[in-house]
């Protein structure tokens, strides 16, 4: 399917991430088993590439020995995830800035926490891959013009970015859906459009395999990393031991809290509040949410 940019009807393309391999992973045996003692927190996760989800696994054990049952929930897209805040069927998020920027600015949830990655990043930004030789990326909207870009629905890194362009919707570009950051560097790989928009990190974990790629340029600003968000409405008692176990982790030397962070590929995790969304913020206001 291809959706031109335009304020109409079509400003935002339909949704179709994957959501393979997290069903996959919330079928799981014994995943959302919770002991009869104990009140359950529903964590509701997405994920940047297929598969991504499997890194949580090791979490639902170490907090299950804080004394909290944890019941994963998938997030579809960031309009399922509204959804589910809304109506009250999750208690928390780990998640991309796009949807937590979002749930944020709906009112929805507050930030709690992050991941410090093992490489001492706890952000992320957008950056513009094409066929090795293409022109730089000059930050202007006008470098897509008739162009067809791929990118992640209603990514920070992806579709809000590239919608973010001041003048975009005047150049004639076209913008493809990609199930994720990954698919969309894979779809380029074979031709399917001429840029896309991806998340960095995925970008450098996966350049390898497609030596016929490059980026050309990137996003100038940054956005908070595996978000974990707290609705509004959730228990307050459960929502801060969840956080004070997360936190009291960073000084837990144990072979579950080691997992836990082999597994997430961390340090520790780090204090989030909405300061540090400001940028994400600034992408969706101009790309049209809310």
């Amino acid at each position: 399917m291809e959706v031109k940019s335009s304020r109409g009807s079509s400003r935002f393309f339909g949704i179709f991430m994957v959501a393979l391999g997290a069903a996959l992973f919330l079928a799981g045996p014994g995943l959302n088993q919770v002991s009869a003692a104990g009140e359950v927190f529903r964590i509701a996760i997405t994920q940047a590439k297929s598969g991504a989800a499997q890194k949580y696994r090791p979490l639902e054990t170490y907090l299950k020995g804080k004394g909290v049952a944890v019941q994963f929930v998938a997030a579809r897209d960031n309009n399922d995830a509204v959804q589910l805040f809304s109506t009250g069927k999750v208690d928390a998020m780990f998640g991309g800035s796009g949807v937590c920027a979002t749930l944020i600015m709906k009112d929805l949830v507050e930030p709690a926490l992050r991941p410090l990655g093992k490489n001492g990043n706890s952000t992320y930004w957008a950056v513009v891959v094409a066929p090795k030789g293409s022109p730089a990326f000059d930050g202007k909207a006008s470098y897509f013009a008739g162009k067809r870009a791929l990118a992640a629905p209603l990514a920070s890194s992806g579709e809000y970015f590239f919608r973010s362009l001041p003048g975009i919707d005047a150049v004639g570009a076209t913008l493809l859906p990609a199930a994720n950051h990954g698919a969309a560097i894979d779809a380029l790989s074979k031709g399917a459009a001429d840029v896309a928009l991806v998340k960095n990190w995925v970008w450098e974990e996966m350049k390898g395999q497609y030596p016929q790629l490059e980026k050309v340029g990137e996003d100038r600003g940054q956005n908070p990393d595996g978000t974990l968000v707290f609705a509004k409405r959730a228990d307050k008692a459960l929502a801060e031991k969840v956080k004070g176990a997360l936190m009291g982790m960073n000084q837990d030397r144990s072979p579950a809290a080691e997992e836990v962070r082999e597994a997430m590929g961390m340090k520790e995790f780090i204090p989030t509040t909405g300061k540090d969304f400001e940028h994400t913020i600034g992408l969706l206001s101009r790309s049209g949410v809310l």
